[in-house]
């Protein structure tokens, strides 16, 4: 009956919107499904190959490095056999060769596989790089040996150099296994229709949808493979850039409730001690515009750590209030929320405090106080609602949501911030960051937003100095380290330390934290976490009468808070902590973080942490502290950080040096992002001409009904990327 039901199969045409049950075996597509979150032909044939290798070359075993999965191409040099010492059975060790090093694969009683690896052979060897005695290998690694059959099908040169697609893959779905479902894919494959209209395609001298992707998962030649990725790049950049087009006409065709600005925020600016920034003044003025169209406002504005954002989100709530509007202003932490809380009733005094009544609302609050937060925002007494997660719950509502305020937006998605926006009729949105994005990242992650810039930073800042602590070259440096932390105390200042985990014995991370991709020059484990650095001080004779406390994001929320508000108050003078202090932690009299094993974090996270400090009249000090090597890209990026203040400077390097992958990997948490082949650095320039023929589409077709296949190409990839975000999470 299987049989049956395979060559059935094989006989039927099937489509990019086939479920891949109906095409590779149900086991398969449930793991397929597990490992990417793919459903249909179409995820399956838009995993594209990293890389190709041909027989004819053997990959460098040099390069290999310990701990990473490896796929490679080598040749059988030995097999030999032998008992066990420490137990029952046999132990098969097979050497394998590029010309110059070796590699040894080993395998405990395993035979039958061992017995198909003959000296001579040559093939694809897949598994994790360990060490034993000094020496490399591969313990019981996957592997396809190179098909002698094909070499009877064709000629030796041919055979020679074809390149053989390598693909993501996990330790239950090698490489080969995933080329043998994409070639059950493509066999079979009924029409393809194609997201690029004719002209563009002869304009650029691109393929058609259906031979780009046999070209890049069944090249002939490795030319083929340049002229399917360039169509595809630019398949993705039309379909992204007009989805984001998209999106923006679908904000703009609402109808908003325009909201004129008052006494409220007359009488707020009196009240302010200072004056606005010049950026803080002409962002203002468009927001205040944004704020009366008859359209909802859909903006982003990013600027520097400390350049006042908040402020201008507060006036836009203000403005919005006059006419008994309510704002939300959703943050990515409880530590957040709770300081913008303090930090907007601060700014609003006893006498508008009362009037606007801030509320915070958030999942780990009493359940009693909770209730009482919650009724206030269902009975629209409280103006301005502050909270975390907890805002989207179905179980909160507003009585006349205005404006959502989205802080930090690279640690929500587009879909959690429509969510919020749900909650009231065609509500504006105002999307804050103090990571600043370049234009191309900017284009391609937030192209369906306005886009506004705060540069100018407010009076009365002393600034921040930083500095490299290279304790790997410099050992002594590291006590260096903890006598300037506690001369700075001792002058009455605070101290952040910041650590890359909780706790680095149990591989204890911050929940929801992305440590930068690994890179040369970086060691494989943290080995500071909260609870070491903390030990450490508890024995440091310079600390026996400073205050020391810890705070993570595995502690309860009213832990978390009570002791935010003791540094705040300056009841602690040194505060070791993770990540959960990144962002809008606001204490002035902080003078000095310092950042243990600061390699393990990315260029714009080192540059948000360096913005705790400094932020009084107080001059900031940042020590980045690591042990990579000097020249190594470890070492390069923390260097980066420490030669500038300008973050829009750091952004650009952060892009150079980390690669977009993961620079866009912490903000396209939202469906229509994430990227497969097209590059923003590299592909700026196409970018840039796909979101004009984008406009110029959608300007003479707005519902895209004479563009079937682009139609079907950004309903697929708003699938895909949902379904990527479950897996995700």
């Amino acid at each position: 009956m299987l049989s049956e039901r395979r060559s059935r199969l094989a006989r039927m045409p099937h489509f990019l919107d086939t479920s891949l049950a109906d095409v590779v075996q149900t086991k398969a597509a449930n793991s397929l499904a597990r490992a990417f979150g793919m459903s249909t032909v179409a995820d399956l044939l838009s995993h594209y190959p990293r890389r190709y290798v041909v027989r004819g070359e053997l990959t460098s075993i040099a390069s290999l490095e310990v701990g990473e999965h490896a796929t490679i191409v080598a040749q059988v040099e030995s097999v030999q056999s032998g008992p066990m010492r420490q137990r029952r059975g046999m132990l098969f060790e097979v050497v394998i060769t590029d010309g110059v090093g070796r590699l040894s694969l080993t395998f405990f009683n395993d035979r039958y596989r061992v017995d198909k690896l003959k000296v001579g052979l040559r093939g694809i060897f897949a598994g994790k790089v360990g060490e034993f005695n000094h020496r490399k290998q591969l313990a019981h690694p996957d592997f396809e040996l190179f098909d002698d059959d094909e070499l009877d099908r064709m000629d030796m040169e041919a055979y020679a150099t074809k390149p053989i697609p390598i693909y993501p893959a996990t330790s239950s779905l090698p490489t080969w296994t995933i080329r043998r479902f994409v070639g059950m894919a493509l066999t079979g494959l009924g029409p393809v229709s194609d997201p690029l209209p004719e002209e563009i395609r002869q304009r650029y001298g691109l393929l058609k949808a259906s031979d780009a992707l046999n070209f890049i998962h069944r090249p002939g030649i490795l030319d083929q493979v340049d002229l399917a990725e360039r169509t595809l790049r630019w398949q993705e950049a039309l379909t992204l850039q007009t989805a984001l087009l998209q999106q923006r006409a679908f904000v703009r065709a609402m109808s908003a409730t325009p909201r004129t600005a008052g006494s409220l925020l007359e009488r707020f600016d009196a009240s302010l001690p200072f004056s606005l920034t010049p950026d803080q003044q002409s962002v203002g003025e468009k927001i205040a515009e944004d704020l009366v169209t008859p359209w909802p406002m859909n903006r982003l504005v990013q600027g520097e750590v400390g350049s006042g954002k908040t402020l201008v989100a507060l006036r836009a709530m203000l403005q919005v209030a006059q006419s008994g509007g309510q704002s939300a202003l959703i943050a990515p932490t409880e530590v957040l929320a709770g300081q913008h809380l303090r930090s907007i009733a601060k700014m609003l005094g006893p006498r508008m405090a009362p009037e606007l009544m801030p509320t915070l609302l958030t999942g780990q609050m009493p359940a009693a106080v909770r209730r009482k937060a919650a009724l206030r925002v269902a009975s629209g007494q409280a103006l301005i609602v502050i909270g975390t997660h907890a805002l989207l719950s179905d179980t909160t509502t507003f009585a006349e949501l205005a404006l959502v305020v989205v802080d930090e937006q690279h640690r929500f998605g587009v879909e959690q911030r429509e969510t919020l926006r749900a909650k009231g009729s065609s509500p504006h949105a105002l999307v804050l960051t103090a990571t600043p994005i370049p234009r191309t990242v900017a284009m391609t992650v937030f192209g369906d937003l306005d886009v506004s810039t705060i540069r100018t930073m407010p009076e009365g800042r002393a600034g921040i100095e930083s500095f490299v602590a290279p304790v790997g070259e410099k050992p002594g440096w590291f006590g260096r380290v903890w006598a300037r932390v506690a001369e700075e105390v001792a002058k009455g200042h605070q101290v952040f330390v910041v650590c890359p985990a909780i706790d680095s014995e149990k591989s204890a991370k911050e929940p929801g934290a992305v440590e930068a991709p690994p890179v040369e020059g970086e060691a494989p484990k943290a080995r500071w976490g909260v609870v070491q650095a903390a030990a450490l001080l508890a024995e440091h004779p310079a600390f026996a009468d400073i205050r020391v406390e810890i705070l993570h994001g595995k502690m309860a929320g009213d832990d978390k808070d009570t002791i935010m508000r003791a540094f705040a108050d300056g009841d602690i003078d040194v505060l070791i902590a993770t990540t959960v202090i990144e962002v809008g932690v606001d204490v002035p009299n902080a003078s000095t973080m310092v950042i243990l094993e600061a390699d393990r974090f990315g260029v714009s996270q080192l540059h948000q942490l360096r913005g705790r400090v400094g932020r009084g009249g107080v001059p900031g000090l940042c020590l980045l502290v690591t042990e990579s090597h000097p020249g190594s890209p470890a070492r390069q990026r923390v260097e980066a950080v420490a030669a500038t203040l300008d973050g829009f400077e750091l952004a650009e390097a952060d892009l150079q040096l980390r690669g977009e992958g993961d620079v866009l990997g912490s903000m396209q948490s939202g469906a229509q992002s994430s990227l497969r082949l097209l590059r923003v650095v590299k592909d700026a320039d196409l970018i840039a001409e796909a979101r004009s023929v984008a406009d110029g589409i959608l300007t003479a077709d707005p519902t895209l009904d004479a563009h079937p296949g682009l139609a079907s190409a950004i309903e697929r990839r708003l699938d895909m990327s949902e379904r990527a975000a479950m897996v995700k999470s």
